[in-house]
C-alpha cells in the first residue's frame, strides 16, 4: 500500500505545473541525502538547501527514499572508493591531515571511507542526473501522461466518489 501511495505522489509531482528544473533540483538534493550516511554535517547543509532553494520538496523526499534503498547495496563500492581517496593517494595525505586538524571540517566525518566514497559518487552524479531527470519530466509530460490517464485503473480511481470529494476539497483550498 505504501508503494502505491508513493507512486501516486510521484505521478502527481510529474503532472504538477512545477518547472522540470525545480523537480530535478529536488531529486538531486534528495539523492545526495539518500546516497550518503544520514548523520553528517554535509547532509544538514543539503537539508538547509532543500528548504532555502525553490525545489520540489516532494521529489526530494521521493529521491531520498529511493536512493537510500540503493545506498546500502552500494556501500562496499563506496568504501573501496573512499579508502582509495583517503589512503591510497599519497599526494592528498597533507590535505586530509590539515582538514582533520580544522575543527569544523573534522566534524564532517570526511575521514569515514563510506562517507567519502558516497559523497564523491553523489557529486559525480549531480549534473548528469539533474539533466536526465529534467528531460525525463519533459518527456513524461509530452508523451506518457496522456497514455497513463487512459488506463482503466486511473479512470476507476478518478471516477470514485472519494476522488471527487478529494478534488472538491482541494479546489476549495482546505
Amino acid at each position: 500500500m505504501f508503494g502505491l501511495k508513493l507512486l501516486a505522489k510521484l505521478f502527481k509531482i510529474l503532472r504538477s505545473g512545477e518547472s522540470p528544473g525545480k523537480i530535478a533540483g529536488g531529486f538531486i538534493l534528495g539523492m545526495i541525502l539518500g546516497l550518503t550516511p544520514v548523520m553528517s554535517l554535509h547532509n544538514l547543509v543539503v537539508l538547509i538547501l532543500i528548504i532555502i532553494l525553490n525545489v520540489n520538496m516532494g521529489m526530494a523526499i521521493f529521491s531520498f527514499l529511493l536512493c537510500s534503498a540503493f545506498a546500502y547495496l552500494l556501500d562496499p563500492m563506496f568504501h573501496r572508493l573512499g579508502f582509495w581517496i583517503l589512503v591510497d593517494i599519497p599526494a592528498l595525505k597533507g590535505l586530509w591531515t590539515a582538514m582533520y586538524n580544522t575543527p569544523v571540517i573534522a566534524l564532517t566525518g570526511f575521514n569515514n571511507t563510506v562517507r567519502m566514497g558516497s559523497f564523491v559518487i553523489s557529486l559525480i552524479l549531480l549534473i548528469p542526473v539533474y539533466f536526465a531527470v529534467k528531460q525525463g519530466v519533459v518527456y513524461y509530460r509530452e508523451h506518457l501522461d496522456s497514455r497513463i490517464q487512459k488506463w482503466k485503473i486511473v479512470q476507476v480511481i478518478k471516477g470514485s466518489k472519494i476522488y471527487n470529494l478529494y478534488e472538491k476539497i482541494r479546489k476549495i483550498g482546505v
